[in-house]
């Protein structure tokens, strides 16, 4: 006999438990999956993030803060490296380019970077989707993300965050600020990183509007290196690339001085990675203790909804069924409701990942596109055969119960 008629017809008449049961099961698995797969997404969004840099310089202090003002543009006051640490950087054997970082205006919200060409382009590896990269001071490149067009004329104001609502509606500049324009000439590529959210500017502008000497003679007016030391500001930061892998550790140890630090941003980022996987387990561990209370409240339900119907079972024996048939109805309808709440809590996990990834993109600026890896199907792999063990329980209840003391009520 097909013991499958006799499955969906109980669970059409019990659909109220039958929906309460997959929920559940849902709710359970989903908040492991999303935990887990919110934070592999993280994890290799911020680390793409950092690709654009493989050495970072900066004064000594807090190597996270350095990884979180420049590499990801989050606002810190930071100290500056001396100007004789930029020269050093620019000459060093090895060095690809090193390029200063400097930061402290915006325009609406929009981080005003300076910077080199170099860096703008990173060495040589973009092309400007639109236009070209600046040239001459008062140019501006874009990152894909600023709603500018090529042409645009901005001014800078002071901080890296600005207020659109303020009440008069107004853009409030001081004078240096005001008096400092900048023409887009070009945009950048799309990284997906917060940098496309970025104005670059000659880092010699950025330093006038400071009141700044700008690292160069008085009648010298063109951008970048080579520099004239005596002319020359402190920077937030030096972004490097080093010409090989060799060339970036010998450099790493060159500038970790009593002036000056260096690192690998991957250095930090595995330090947060640890903390942010130790968290993983736990909230992991979390999940499975709520599946396992969560598989057992079920079966605890459905057991006592089998016990109300077991004169429906002993029914099925005195018209002929097989004490198999009802193991076998009762084992395929638990597995069946506990493996579509598994199903569906991978469904909803994966949702939740995505959801959670969209609005933290909008505040990190980088990219995270979640996806389910073999933890997840650990996960759920684990909870449908632990369900399909645990369904035996009620099935053999049904099993081994007399026809006559089913028939009786009993």
């Amino acid at each position: 006999m097909n013991p499958f008629p006799i499955v969906f017809a109980d669970l059409r008449r019990n659909r109220l438990l039958a929906l309460v049961t997959v929920l559940l099961v849902a709710l359970a698995l989903a908040t492991g999956i999303a935990v887990i797969s919110q934070e592999r997404a993280l994890r290799q969004g911020s680390a793409r993030a950092a690709d654009d840099f493989d050495l970072l310089i900066g004064a000594p202090g807090s190597p996270t803060q350095l990884v979180l003002s420049t590499v990801y543009l989050q606002p810190q006051a930071i100290p500056l490296v001396d100007g004789a640490t930029l020269i050093k950087a620019s000459l060093a054997p090895g060095v690809g380019y090193a390029a200063p970082i400097a930061f402290g205006d915006n325009w609406h919200g929009h981080a005003i970077v300076g910077t080199t060409t170099d860096f703008a382009l990173r060495g040589g590896r973009l092309t400007p989707r639109e236009g070209r990269v600046f040239a001459a001071r008062g140019e501006a490149v874009i990152g894909a993300a600023v709603p500018l067009a090529i042409g645009a004329t901005i001014s800078p104001q002071h901080g890296q965050h600005h207020d659109d609502d303020d009440d008069d509606g107004e853009d409030h500049h001081d004078g240096t600020h005001a008096a400092m324009h900048y023409t887009v000439v070009g945009r950048l590529p799309a990284r997906n990183t917060i940098w496309d959210t970025a104005v670059l500017v000659p880092i010699e502008d950025v330093w006038a509007v400071h009141g700044l000497p700008d690292g160069h003679a008085s009648d010298d007016e063109h951008i970048g290196p080579p520099w004239a030391a005596s002319r020359l500001p402190g920077v937030p930061a030096i972004t490097v690339k080093p010409q090989s892998v060799a060339a970036a550790y010998g450099l790493r140890g060159l500038f970790r001085t009593a002036n000056s630090t260096a690192l690998f941003p991957a250095e930090v980022l595995n330090e947060l990675y640890v903390a942010l996987g130790n968290v993983r387990d736990l909230m992991s561990l979390l999940a499975v203790a709520t599946q396992a209370l969560v598989v057992a409240a079920v079966l605890m339900a459905l057991f006592v909804g089998f016990l109300a119907r077991r004169r429906q079972f002993a029914v099925l024996r005195a018209i002929g069924a097989s004490r198999g048939y009802v193991f076998c109805t009762v084992w395929i309808e638990v597995a069946l409701l506990i493996g579509a709440g598994a199903v569906l809590g991978l469904l909803l996990g994966y949702g939740a990942a995505a959801a959670l990834s969209l609005w933290l993109q909008g505040r990190t600026g980088f990219a995270m596109q979640p996806s389910l890896g073999a933890e997840e199907i650990i996960l759920l792999g684990g909870l449908v055969l632990a369900g399909a063990f645990f369904a035996v329980l009620p099935a053999w209840h049904a099993f081994r119960r007399p026809v006559a003391a089913g028939l009786a009520g009993q």
